[in-house]
Order: structure tokens, then sequence, then C-alpha cells
């Protein structure tokens, strides 16, 4: 062929341009505009540091092992110091920053384009957008009125809870242990509505148990005053009220609506009797053995 020398030429030449090719961008590349630009601080202050380095308890106190450490008010009230002197900390430390011109762009660029994540426009608008600082959902005043008025701690309230359920499992048990689930759920339901209404007392035990103590079949609910023992004596129907119960609870917890009656429904008897009330109140179910009355 009469090209065939050029070729040839242009087979040994090629990969000497592509080679100093490569060497040039890379150059260009790694080269900064000033190697003295620096925007932040390379080393954390010592302020900082040391504020860090403080244990979550305090600067001197000593830690204890995981799981027996309790939430007290001192512990709330230091995590909130701590936390305020943490965010009183300017993180910069460098007063005024430079104005933005056009080599300390291309620096911003220059950098940026080894990582591949940035770009010019994220760098201008990261260097001149202001700060955002979202407000904090909890706050030193909320958590310090939390303390003094609605604080309690975990084993008491899993105490409470406990309680809660073992007062509904007895009036599930000696109200309606021979009724089906779901007569035992409208049972349960009457006891809810009524803790949810302003007219009775506000917990399940102080439903079941309201007036008690003022003698012998004084009370709401009959097993609560009649002077017999309470203690269950019947295993599989105790079981299933504890069961129950433990359910029923839970929905009560989260304000969720137990459904078999009525959210009004606030009253029953048995089919067996026809108290005087009954007349005065409206008929809103019949459910297994009990008729379920509003007002």
């Amino acid at each position: 062929m009469q090209f065939g020398w050029q070729q040839k030429i242009a087979r040994a030449v090629s990969p000497m341009l592509a080679i100093g090719a490569a060497a040039l961008v890379l150059f260009v590349t790694l080269s900064p505009a000033h190697a003295e630009t620096d925007i932040f601080p390379r080393v954390m202050p010592e302020e900082i540091s040391a504020l860090r380095e403080q244990a979550a308890l305090g600067a001197t106190a000593t830690p204890l092992e995981p799981g027996q450490q309790k939430l007290t008010p001192a512990l709330l009230a230091n995590y909130i110091e701590r936390q305020q002197q943490l965010r009183s900390v300017e993180v910069t430390l460098g007063g005024p920053q430079p104005a933005l011109t056009d080599d300390l762009l291309m620096s911003y660029i220059s950098r940026g384009s080894l990582a591949g994540s940035n770009t010019a426009l994220s760098a201008i608008a990261s260097f001149t957008a202001p700060v955002q600082r979202s407000a904090p959902s909890v706050s030193a005043d909320l958590l310090s009125d939390y303390i003094s008025n609605g604080y309690q701690p975990t084993a008491k309230r899993v105490e409470y809870a406990n309680k809660e359920r073992e007062c509904l499992a007895q009036a599930i048990y000696h109200e309606a242990r021979g009724e089906t689930a779901t007569g035992q759920r409208a049972v349960a339901n009457v006891i809810v509505n009524r803790a949810r209404s302003s007219k009775f007392p506000g917990s399940l035990c102080g439903v079941i148990y309201q007036n008690a103590d003022k003698g012998r079949y004084r009370c709401q609910f009959t097993f609560a005053c009649d002077g017999r023992d309470d203690t269950p004596g019947e295993r599989r129907a105790w079981a299933r009220s504890m069961d129950l119960a433990n359910k029923i609870y839970a929905e009560f917890a989260l304000g969720e609506e137990i459904g078999v009656v009525p959210g009004s429904t606030l009253y029953y008897h048995t089919t067996a009797v026809h108290p005087s009330w009954a007349n005065t109140f409206a008929r809103v179910a019949v459910v297994d053995s009990h008729i379920f009355y509003a007002p």
C-alpha cells in the first residue's frame, strides 16, 4: 500500500500522545489555584475537644454499667446543660469569612472536581447560603416542665400498667367469665368508656373499685365490695381474662376504640334482673347475658 509507512508512524506516535495528554490533565487537575487558601481550621479547637470528651453524666462522674443508669431529674438537667454548652460553641472559630473572589471560587471548584460530588454551583451555594438552624423539638424549658410535673421513673410506670391490667382482668373474670369472647370484651368496653368519661375516675382500677370503701354493695361492680375473696378459682378462665385484659389495656392506652359497644355506653346489667335505673337510659346492645345502656 502507498500509505503503509504513514500508518506505521501514526501507530508509533499515538501511545506517546495519549500518555502526554493524560499527564497534562492530571497535572492541571491536581494543581490547586492557591495552595495557601484554607477556609476551616485543620485542627479541632481545644474548647470543643475538651467538651466532647466529657462523660455524658458530667466531667467527674463515673459511668455505670449499661442498663444500670436510671433516668432521674438530675441526669436530665445535666443533659440539658451539656447540650447548651455544645450549642454555644462557634464551630469554625475563624471569625468573619473572606469575600468570594474568583481565585477562591476556582479553588472550591478544583477541590470539588477531585471528589466528583461537588460542582461550581454547589460550591457557590454552600459558601453563600446562610446556615440553616432548625428549632429544637425538645427545649430545656419543655424538659424542665416534664421533670417537675409529669416525670415518673420507668419502674413506676410499669408498676402502674401492671396494676391496671390486673384490675381489668379481675372485672372480666368476675363479671363475665362465662360469656363468649365478645361478651367479655363488651363488659371491658364499658369499663374503658367510663375511664374516658369525665363522670367517672380516669383509671381502670378507679372505675372498677369506685366506692368500694363505702361498704358492702355500695360500689359499682358487685364483686368489688361483696366481702368475698376475689382470688380467681378457675385457672383457665383466669388465664383467658388476663390475656384479654392485656389486649384491652393496650387499646385503651393507645386511645383506640374497643368497638363492641358504642363509646357512650356506660351501664349494663344481666338479663336475670331489671333494675329501676334501666328505664332512664337508652338500650344500645344485648350481648350474651348482658344488656347495655347509654345515657
